[in-house]
């Protein structure tokens, strides 16, 4: 849910709206809802002025909300929050939700509201650095009882995590984005799932094929690691009722979206599950009503069982 602009939604039924939508998700089939770790609307999907929730008090009240989706940012920036808080407030959350709770983790980029809330914005070498870091402290404070650590950017000392996390060994952790240097290094090093922007499918299994090498190089299994894809697709009856949902799309996303029936985007898909992905995104930008969110259930059953969070 990177949206939280509803027509006739504003203040407290804002979030009405986000919960209408969640519950709606997990009848329809979802395993994953999401919403973004930002503090401004980003380019893409609206002006930076419109609403957006904080991404782990919502999740919270989500975990509240509902009974069996999973809960995740997708993704958190590493430089928003100190590492060793993060895992706790991830453990916190796989409590609340008794056991639904992924880590979503990335770099982060959005510069402005770095800025804007007086956050340090390093050199993109350096957000890996950290990036790596975290992850190692998340997985020692999720699996270890008095964990330390010294690293360059970060440190903690005999830190105590109590509560334990619900899942045995954690909260899964989700790494987002595809560089293919350093990202799917860490993705292989540290992940359970990747999370990668849609693109054409010869494109992505090259990219697996780097992935594949990273996993190689750690005596990692790539098997172990499931592979999802945001895909932009507008779910309609028939073509013609797309145009109104793809009206409302920002121009630069436009070229990025297609319209199709479910029987359409089934098709489409298996091309990537052949490929060797797993699991699909959907946005609620692309389907933002309760009943484009069950149309979009009739795709998860048409896909017999793959993972469309």
């Amino acid at each position: 849910m990177p949206n939280f602009t509803f027509p006739g939604a504003d203040g407290a039924a804002l979030f009405d709206r986000v919960v209408e939508n969640a519950k709606a998700a997990e009848a329809a089939g979802f395993d994953l809802v999401t919403v973004m770790d930002h503090f401004y609307q980003i380019r893409g999907v609206g002006p930076e002025t419109e609403p957006m929730l904080e991404s782990y008090v919502t999740l919270a009240a989500l975990a509240a909300k509902t009974s069996r989706i999973k809960l995740a940012t997708l993704v958190t920036g590493v430089t928003y929050r100190n590492p060793a808080l993060l895992a706790k407030q991830v453990t916190t959350l796989d409590l609340i939700s008794k056991g639904r709770a992924i880590l979503g983790i990335g770099a982060a980029w959005n510069e402005d509201e770095h800025k804007g809330y007086g956050i340090d914005f390093p050199p993109i070498a350096e957000r890996m650095e950290r990036l790596d870091e975290a992850l190692t402290i998340a997985k020692l404070m999720f699996t270890e009882d008095r964990p330390s650590f010294e690293g360059k950017h970060y440190r903690i000392e005999r830190a105590l995590n109590v509560p334990r996390p619900i899942q045995p060994g954690g909260p899964k952790i989700l790494v987002g984005g595809s560089g293919e240097r350093k990202t799917l290094r860490l993705l292989a090093r540290h992940g359970d799932i990747g999370h990668w922007f849609g693109a054409p499918v010869e494109e992505l299994k090259r990219k697996k094929g780097v992935f594949e090498e990273h996993c190689a190089a750690v005596g990692r299994d790539p098997r172990s690691v499931l592979l999802t894809i945001g895909m932009n697709i507008i779910l309609v009856d028939n073509e013609r009722e797309g145009k109104a949902l793809f009206d409302r799309i920002p121009e630069e996303r436009k070229p990025m979206v297609r319209i199709a029936t479910p029987e359409q985007a089934a098709e489409s898909l298996r091309a990537y599950v052949d490929a060797g992905f797993g699991g699909f995104t959907l946005s609620n930008m692309t389907s933002p009503t309760v009943e484009s969110i069950g149309r979009a259930g009739e795709l998860i059953k048409l896909m017999g069982g793959v993972r469309v969070g």
